[in-house]
């Protein structure tokens, strides 16, 4: 080698050891000159642009530098890096299969390779990976957590939590693992500490330390400012504006039809698919032109046919890039991009990131704010956003005038009369139900629900058996408070049509806090089954709330949790009480706002136009009131 070169090569990794990325790239671009097919220059060349993210720049700098030493395993395993942010999991497999041939001994390698077969959803050949590199280093942290991330999608819960727990211990200062071990512990009910490991948490968070993610915390706090803090933090940190693309074009102020993109990986038997399907199909297409963006896991169902047909382009972009899936959305002319994800499961937030569209809402998926500045508004409403807990939200709020959430009045119940005994229920006794996921099930509001068992005579619990060792756990813990377990009684899971059709077994829906039924709240309310909530400061502790409202059975909605108790109480002595309070919403059912699609698509629509006019009319972003 030069020895120039090498001096500047010296001088490029020192600088990138002490976080210099621009004056590494200098030193870099100087030995460039000099030789221009340096394979270690162009190697480190390419790595540089990938932390920045320029894939495109990176992928060209590590293919020019493979040209010239085509066997070297570093710069394939950078290679590997790239094409799987490039959404290109075939070639970053083959990239990392040859390294690995060349030097299997580089854990590094092998952990990398099992991120592609987990994006890929082969979560057992992804542990595979894993473990060959914890054979490798045994401490080896990011292989730890990787394998608790494909041990959760297995749900092997338990597993995965010894796993965190070791990566902590190994690195106090890991990215967001703090967040995931809480998220598990509370899915399996493992109350051990909950409360006090959950403030640490929190005190992290509030601190600035990259601790949890945001949705970790919405079922154990009740605290918007900690939410936003989470956000603000997230964000920043793993979806920065990113100017790759350039400007984006503004708004056609007057266009033949709004352009509306739908950004989901979630068009499949899904939660958001049962709430938003007969929105798609009631949009008004004199209007407004419908697109679906579909970037999850490839599957085949009746909601994904059903979604498939309801829009006016349903395209699958599950291998394409963040950029591509930005590029091609600026190409359609999306006017309005609406992330159905937020900071959930497979979200894809850098497509946000990039501007895929002059207008960029968040809605439905993620009960928050997101705090980047390139989403530009949240769809909410009076109840789930009072006007004095505005402050918490980056975006401009969207006020629907009844309830933010849409629902699907196609939604079908079974034509079946589930006995009480085919569902391992008392023939006799109250029937309290919550099929909420165990996750949002936490010690305070268990407390209550035990206090509750005590004061009605002969009642029960019934739950989701979300997995077997939350419900071993939830027995445990009503033993522990002088409740027999079998008093709890846990529900598996089945078709929603059937699922629909048993909560007329139960005699009132019991909601969880800080984080509220959503969609299993107007689940129980399509289906007949009154739902009694407690509504805090947060959007997550405020959505059963705002169902009730639109649906006008206000009566069940409770402000702290000692009403909250008084009012299960009372009902559960009182059937008398509870049956007209069903025959109430049974009256209302179809006649509230609540299941009012072709409303609720109306309104959606006019602030889809509101946000057109703002932005085609120059007017700085401000909220939109739907009347």
């Amino acid at each position: 080698m030069n020895p120039q070169i090498g001096f500047l090569l010296h001088q490029a990794v020192t600088s990138l050891q002490n976080g210099q990325g621009d004056a590494a790239q200098l030193y870099l671009q100087q030995a460039l000159r000099i030789q221009s097919n340096e394979p270690n220059v162009l190697r480190l060349l390419g790595v540089i642009a990938a932390q920045n993210g320029l894939l495109s720049q990176a992928l060209d700098y590590l293919l020019r530098s493979l040209k010239v030493m085509p066997n070297n395993p570093q710069t394939l395993s950078n290679l590997g890096n790239v094409y799987c942010s490039l959404r290109q999991l075939q070639e970053a497999s083959n990239a990392y299969q040859k390294a690995i041939r060349l030097d299997s001994n580089d854990p590094e390698i092998w952990s990398n390779w099992g991120i592609v077969h987990y994006e890929s959803g082969d979560y057992q050949k992804a542990i595979d990976c894993y473990d060959h590199a914890l054979k490798l280093d045994v401490n080896h942290f990011n292989a730890i957590c990787n394998k608790a991330n494909a041990l959760n999608q297995m749900q092997q819960y338990e597993q995965a939590v010894a796993l965190y727990e070791q990566a902590i211990s190994l690195n106090p200062q890991i990215d967001w693992a703090y967040g995931s071990w809480l998220l598990l512990t509370m899915k399996i009910c493992r109350w051990n500490h909950l409360m006090p490991n959950a403030h640490a948490i929190e005190s992290r968070v509030m601190a600035g330390h990259k601790s949890a993610a945001p949705f970790s915390l919405i079922a154990i706090s009740d605290n918007p400012s900690l939410h936003a803090k989470a956000s603000k933090i997230y964000g920043e940190s793993e979806f920065p504006p990113d100017s790759t693309l350039g400007p984006i074009a503004d708004v056609n102020p007057h266009p033949e039809k709004i352009r509306i993109g739908y950004y989901s990986a979630d068009f499949h038997n899904h939660a958001t698919g049962y709430l938003l399907a007969e929105l798609i199909e009631l949009h008004d297409r004199n209007r407004f032109e419908i697109f679906g963006i579909s970037f999850g896991v490839k599957t085949s169902d009746a909601m994904k046919e059903r979604l498939n047909q309801a829009f006016d382009h349903f395209v699958d972009v599950s291998d394409m890039s963040d950029e591509a899936i930005a590029k091609w959305s600026r190409d359609q002319k999306i006017d309005i991009a609406v992330d159905l994800k937020g900071y959930t499961h497979q979200a894809r937030t850098g497509i946000f990131a990039l501007r895929a569209a002059p207008i960029q809402v968040n809605y439905l998926g993620f009960p928050g704010s997101m705090q980047l500045p390139y989403i530009d508004y949240i769809i909410a409403d009076p109840v789930v956003i009072p006007q004095e807990l505005e402050g918490g939200y980056s975006e401009k709020i969207v006020y629907l005038p009844n309830s933010y959430q849409v629902n699907d009045r196609q939604r079908q119940i079974a034509d079946i009369k589930f006995s009480k005994a085919q569902c391992g229920l008392p023939e006799n006794g109250f029937v309290f139900c919550c099929f909420n996921n165990s996750f949002k099930i936490i010690p305070p509001i268990f407390d209550v629900w035990m206090r509750v068992l005590q004061n009605v005579s002969g009642s029960v619990m019934w739950l989701l058996e979300d997995n077997a060792k939350a419900a071993e756990n939830l027995r445990m813990e009503a033993k522990q408070r002088g409740i027999n377990p079998e008093r709890l009684i846990f529900a598996s899971r089945m078709p929603l049509s059937e699922h629909l059709a048993r909560h007329h077994l139960a005699d009132l829906f019991v909601d969880t806090f800080p984080c509220n039924a959503h969609t299993t709240a107007s689940d129980a309310l399509w289906a007949g089954l009154p739902v009694v909530t407690l509504t805090g400061h947060s959007f997550a502790s405020r959505v059963a709330a705002s169902l009730l409202n639109a649906i006008d059975l206000p009566e069940l909605i409770t402000t702290n949790i000692q009403g909250y108790e008084a009012l299960l109480i009372e009902l559960g002595n009182n059937p008398d009480k509870v049956h007209e309070i069903k025959q109430k919403l049974q009256r209302n059912r179809l006649n509230t706002p609540l299941f009012d699609t072709p409303s609720y698509c109306r309104h959606l629509e006019s602030a889809y136009e509101k946000m057109m006019a703002q932005k085609g009319n120059h007017s700085p972003m401000a909220p939109i009131v739907v009347r």
